[in-house]
């Protein structure tokens, strides 16, 4: 993930700049593409929080596994309230980088939501992270941990 936010500000819930390379380091990275005003990420979305939640909040120590949104909000401030209202303590892209559409390129974004789950580097895991989620919840993050070549003790 060094590389794909290379010289980029990520973002915190609380709008705090965090520097993606110490966040990012070594974790399986979920790359959530997704907006409020679309009633299917609304809809996922908090499926994502509490994935994410027990993953990595609720374990000790926490999972290798870290989310970044990329909006697809109108507005920034859309995207604020979006984050504010759902997401769960996530980091985001902020919504003036124009970086943002370059990424849906890259990954062949062509609906919302899409969870695209990558390795450090950027490279592909799979492109069915919200699927997997559903269908198989946490057990999905043993076989990305598998795909990145991370190795930790899963708990989960």
């Amino acid at each position: 993930m060094v590389d794909v936010f290379s010289g980029r500000s990520l973002l915190n819930k609380d709008g705090d700049s965090v520097d993606p390379e110490e966040a990012l380091r070594n974790k399986v990275v979920g790359l959530y593409f997704s907006a409020g005003w679309c009633p299917p990420c609304r809809d996922f979305t908090p499926i994502l929080c509490d994935f994410y939640t027990e993953l990595v909040e609720e374990n000790d120590p926490p999972n290798q596994f870290e989310i970044v949104f990329i909006s697809s909000d109108k507005t920034a401030e859309d995207m604020v309230e979006y984050m504010h209202d759902l997401h769960g303590d996530w980091l985001a892209l902020p919504w003036s980088d124009p970086y943002r559409h370059e990424l849906k390129k890259k990954y062949n974004i062509t609906a919302i939501p899409k969870l695209v789950i990558v390795k450090e580097n950027g490279e592909v895991i799979t492109d069915k992270g919200r699927k997997q989620i559903r269908d198989q919840g946490l057990a999905c993050f043993k076989n990305w941990l598998e795909v990145a070549d991370i190795f930790q003790n899963f708990s989960g």
